[in-house]
């Protein structure tokens, strides 16, 4: 199994970034799909998920309505898009899976993880 992340970068605030995470090696539209991060000096923080089926989406507080997770079964990759960035949004974003069929909120459950993408807000 593996994943592949990109798309991270250096961004204003105010700004937007859109994350993508390629997978291989699984059957991509029977998984759900994490999304990560961790800051310096900080525990890595969840930051959402979205269901296998029907895709349903669920996101911590702090990045609700600012960023949406989506997924593309055709493609094999979930998307973070994630908008009026914040300097406290800086992080290394990662994405991961559990076991098939398992939708997993939190930290825990999380089997295979990408190998994370850098995203700087700074003015």
């Amino acid at each position: 199994v593996q994943l592949q992340a990109s798309g991270g970068g250096v961004v204003q605030p105010g700004g937007s970034l859109r994350l993508s995470c390629e997978a291989s090696g699984l059957n991509f539209s029977r998984h759900a799909w994490g999304w990560f991060r961790q800051a310096p000096g900080r525990e890595r923080e969840f930051v959402g998920v979205v269901a296998y089926g029907n895709g349903g989406t669920v996101l911590i507080d702090s990045v609700r309505g600012r960023f949406t997770i989506s997924r593309d079964n055709t493609k094999n990759t979930t998307y973070l898009q994630m908008n009026n960035l914040k300097p406290e949004d800086t992080a290394v974003y990662y994405c991961a899976t559990a076991r098939p069929n398992h939708f997993v909120i939190g930290n825990d459950g999380y089997i295979y993880w990408g190998q994370g993408t850098q995203v700087t807000v700074s003015s």
